[in-house]
C-alpha cells in the first residue's frame, strides 16, 4: 500500500502511542500471575497481538473492555494447546520461549520467514545440554523439554530480549538460578524495563554486580492494576519532525522513563551540528530516523551499529538505499554507518518501506517536508497502526487507507 505525500510543514501537538516494549512485558506478566490484571494503555499493533495470541494459546485469557485490557493468568502454568503464533514480532519470539517451557512438552513457534532466519541462536547455545531440543522446520521452530533451574550465560551483544526472556521464566522454577551475561551488554535498557516489571508483579531478581543476576525460585507473580506509558521509540519520529523544522510537541510521554530511547532528544540535538558521533549500541531502534535526520542536515558517524542487519530489515543497507533517492551518500564500515550529507532534496523516485515499520516511518519524516511516495507503507502496523493519522493530526497531507 502507498502512503502520497505533499511537502509541508508539521504544526501541532500529538500524543505518543502506549510503549510496546512495557505492554509485552507487562501482558507476559499478567498471563504469568494468578489471578486477573488490569493493563491500561495497551495498543492493538500487529506485534502485541501477537504476543496475546500467544499467551491465549498458552491458557491465559483475556479481554478488552473500554480500553483497559483484562487479563486472567494462567498461574505460572502455560501449557501450550497449538501453535504460538508469531507473525513477525521478536519481542514475542523470544521473550515467549522460556516461558513456554516452563509447562514441558512440545511446542511448535510459527511465524513469517524474515522472523525465523533473524533466529534463537542464543537460547539454542545457552539450552543445549539442558535436555531442551530445538529444531528448525519451515517458518517454524520447534521446541520439546522442560525448562531447569541452572546457571545460564548468555551472549549480551545479539539482543537482551534473550535475557528478558529468561528473567520472566526463571523465578517460577522451584529452585535458585542465575544469570551471567557475556560482555558486551547492548540495549541494556531494556533488561532494565524487564527488571521493572517483574518488580512490580512481586518477583525479586538480585543484581549481582553488572552483567550477574541471581533468580530466587518458587516465585508467584502477583495480578495488579496498570498503565502502559508513552513509548519514546515512537514519538522520536516526531521529535523529529521537529528537528527537521516542524513546531512540534508530544504529549504522553514519562521524562524520567526507565527506556533507553529516551536518549532521541540529545541524539537529535547533536546533529545539529556538523561532525556529529552517536553511539547506538544502547538504542539501535533509532538508527533510521537519526540517519534520515542526518541525511537532512549536516551528515554524521554512527558508532553499535551492526544489528541493525538483523532486525525487520537490514536497516543500513535498508536506509541507505532510500537516502540515496534523496541525493545523499552513505558508508558502511565494521560497526560502524557514517551518513554523508551532499545534494539533499526531494526523491526522484518512490520510496521503499523494506517491509520495516521504521524505515517507513524514517522515510516518512523527510517525505513530511520533500513530498513523495512510499510503497510498503502498511507495515507500520507492526508497531503503530495510527501512525499516519497522526501525521495528519499536524497538519500534513498523506494519502494513505488507513481507515
Amino acid at each position: 500500500m502507498k502512503a502520497e505525500f505533499k511537502g509541508g510543514s508539521p504544526k501541532g501537538t500529538v500524543a505518543a502511542p502506549p510503549s510496546k516494549s512495557y505492554a509485552h512485558r507487562l501482558l507476559i506478566a499478567a498471563a504469568l500471575a494468578a489471578g486477573e490484571s488490569q493493563l491500561q494503555g495497551v495498543a492493538l499493533s500487529q506485534d502485541i497481538r501477537a504476543t496475546l495470541d500467544c499467551l491465549s494459546a498458552l491458557g491465559a485469557k483475556y479481554r478488552l473492555e473500554d480500553g483497559v485490557l483484562h487479563m486472567n493468568g494462567c498461574g505460572g502454568r502455560p501449557a501450550a494447546a497449538g501453535p504460538l503464533l508469531c507473525g513477525e514480532s521478536g519481542s514475542t519470539l523470544r521473550l515467549l520461549l522460556p516461558v513456554a517451557l516452563l509447562g514441558g512438552g512440545e511446542i511448535r513457534f510459527c511465524g513469517t520467514e524474515r522472523l525465523m532466519a533473524r533466529g534463537v541462536g542464543v537460547y539454542r547455545e545457552i539450552l543445549t545440554g539442558t535436555g531442551i531440543m530445538l529444531t528448525e522446520e519451515k517458518n517454524a521452530l520447534r521446541i520439546s523439554g522442560l525448562l531447569q533451574p541452572g546457571i545460564y550465560r548468555p551472549r549480551g551483544d545479539v539482543s537482551s530480549q534473550f535475557i528478558s526472556g529468561l528473567l520472566l521464566a526463571l523465578p517460577l522454577l522451584p529452585a535458585d538460578s542465575r544469570i551471567e551475561i557475556r560482555p558486551p551488554v547492548e540495549s541494556r535498557s531494556y533488561i532494565r524495563l524487564t527488571l521493572d516489571v517483574l518488580e512490580r508483579f512481586g518477583i525479586a531478581v538480585l543484581p549481582q554486580g553488572e552483567n550477574a543476576f541471581a533468580v530466587p525460585g518458587g516465585q508467584q507473580y502477583r495480578p495488579g492494576r496498570f498503565a502502559v506509558e508513552g513509548d519514546w521509540s515512537n514519538a522520536a519520529f516526531f521529535y523529529a519532525l521537529g528537528a527537521l523544522g516542524g513546531a512540534v510537541e508530544v504529549t504522553g510521554l514519562n521524562p524520567h522513563s526507565l527506556q533507553g530511547d529516551r536518549v532521541c532528544l540529545d541524539m537529535l540535538a547533536a546533529l545539529d551540528s556538523p561532525g556529529a558521533e552517536l553511539d547506538l549500541s544502547d538504542c539501535p531502534d533509532l538508527g533510521p530516523v537519526l540517519f534520515a535526520v542526518a541525511a537532512a542536515k549536516h551528515g554524521a558517524r554512527f558508532y553499535g551499529t551492526r544489528r541493525l542487519a538483523i532486525k525487520e530489515s537490514d536497516r543500513v543497507q535498508a536506509m541507505l538505499a532510500e537516502l540515496k533517492k534523496f541525493g545523499v551518500e552513505g558508508k558502511t564500515g565494521d560497526n560502524t554507518v557514517e551518513i554523508i550529507a551532499k545534494s539533499f532534496g526531494p526523491p526522484q523516485q518512490p520510496l521503499w518501506g523494506h517491509n520495516d515499520h521504521r524505515i517507513v516511518m524514517a522515510l516518512s519524516v523527510l517525505a513530511a517536508f520533500t513530498g513523495g511516495v512510499i510503497e510498503g507503507a502498511e507495515a507500520v502496523n507492526k508497531s503503530f497502526g495510527g501512525f499516519f493519522r497522526a501525521l495528519r493530526q499536524l497538519g500534513l497531507e498523506v494519502d494513505y487507507a488507513d481507515g
